[in-house]
């Protein structure tokens, strides 16, 4: 894990489950990543690229997703 560094930009502190299959609903058991900000990025439904990565987890972005986490950025950075 390499933590901050630029061109890296916290979006908070994301609430992270394992979610056991047969509780709650689940059908095949999951991690939850929850955290509200990455809603704006990936959308209810689309699917997206997970690698492992040391200390934790990289998630690759389709173009519609990469465009709305710039948007997301530069709204950040107008604040």
């Amino acid at each position: 894990m390499s933590g901050q560094a630029e061109g890296k930009i916290k979006l908070g502190k994301a609430d992270v489950y394992i979610h056991v299959k047969g509780k709650s609903g689940a059908r095949v058991t999951h991690v939850d990543i929850e955290l509200d900000e990455l809603n704006k990025i990936i959308k209810s439904g689309e699917a997206s690229y997970v690698q492992a990565k040391e200390g934790g987890v990289f998630i690759g972005l389709k173009r519609e997703m990469i465009d709305r986490a710039e948007k997301l950025i530069e709204k950040k950075d107008e604040k």
